[in-house]
């Protein structure tokens, strides 16, 4: 029963006009989207009232005059204004569109709560910083920005909450990442939107905003174990990465700490930023990537790790410090 009234509360929402507004940014992309349409409108009820009205004015066998040499020079500076005039309403509406995409997809920066999620067959698996784990549910507090670390453990699956105005890939191999700022308490559909295998229709869940006293409860009660920091360092130890990394070993391997959002000079020339993408192409393909003053003899670990286990090793290297880590002497 909890099912089919499930289902029938997202047959109500998916014909409702536009599902309700719960995120900061979803009053901007209604606006654009009513603004277009609207102008859509126009355009074709214009076309259309000219095409009628010419069709019966100058109809076979109608008396009417047809326009003479003055009325075609005027007629081709009414075209000429009209085309001008539409050209310039479009670049304002392509400039007004590509600015609030801008907005959304561009990473705000400051302080937010970042969630790490990482998608498979059919699920969504949610990592919150204080260790506490959810599948295909996400808590968050309203008046908070929070960023979402995604990627994918299989195919690509798309992160779709309708009542934020918010879609976002999930890709193998890659980190994407999405924003959002929730202005309304309640519960909202989440669901995947890319067509990701047999049980695609299965992957739903929902989004559960919360006031930020309720959230630091929820989050206090639910914060077991490690978050993905912690984890991330203990998944470093373990995977025998801190015995070069950090002076253990003996063989030389480059620092890391700090390393991230820094540029990297390469043993094959140029520089290279350590973004998310290159901490993980370090572990999965070291020899991608050779730092400068060092032999390619780190061993790949592809096929050895889960996916999200990458994600935590990757946050707990986005997470240090340059001079985090002492100086420790070779053995």
């Amino acid at each position: 029963m909890a099912e089919q009234a499930g289902y029938l509360d997202t047959v109500e929402q998916g014909l409702a006009l536009h599902p309700e507004q719960a995120a900061t940014s979803a009053a901007q992309v209604d606006l654009l989207f009513w603004v277009l349409v609207a102008v859509c409108v126009a355009l074709v009820l214009t076309l259309f009232a000219l095409v009628i009205g010419f069709s019966v004015r100058y109809r076979a066998g109608s008396r009417r005059p047809r326009p003479g040499a003055i009325a075609e020079s005027l007629g081709r500076r009414i075209e000429l204004g009209g085309a001008a005039g539409l050209t310039v309403a479009f670049l304002a509406l392509f400039a007004w569109a590509g600015t609030l995409y801008l907005y959304l997809y561009r990473d705000p920066g400051g302080d937010m709560l970042t969630v790490n999620v990482v998608a498979k067959q059919w699920m969504w698996k949610l990592q919150h910083p204080n260790g506490a784990r959810e599948i295909n549910t996400l808590h968050v507090p309203t008046g908070q920005r929070v960023r979402l670390r995604m990627t994918s453990q299989d195919v690509i699956h798309s992160f779709y909450i309708p009542a934020f105005r918010l879609k976002r890939d999930a890709v193998p191999r890659l980190y994407t990442t999405a924003w959002f700022e929730a202005s309304k308490p309640g519960e909202y559909h989440l669901f995947c939107a890319e067509y990701c295998g047999t049980d695609h229709s299965r992957m739903r869940g929902k989004v559960v905003v919360m006031t930020p006293e309720d959230y630091a409860a929820w989050a206090q009660k639910n914060g077991e174990g490690e978050g993905p920091v912690q984890a991330g360092e203990r998944l470093f130890t373990a995977y025998g990465c801190s015995g070069c990394h950090r002076g253990r070993g003996t063989v030389p391997a480059p620092r890391l700490d700090g390393v991230a959002g820094r540029r990297v000079a390469l043993a094959a020339g140029g520089t290279v930023l350590a973004d998310a993408a290159y901490l993980r192409d370090s572990l999965l393909l070291p020899n991608k990537h050779v730092v400068a003053g060092y032999e390619p003899v780190m061993p790949s670990y592809q096929g050895q790790i889960p996916e999200d286990e990458i994600l935590q090793i990757v946050t707990y290297l986005q997470s240090l410090e340059p001079g985090d880590w002492t100086v420790e002497p070779r053995r």
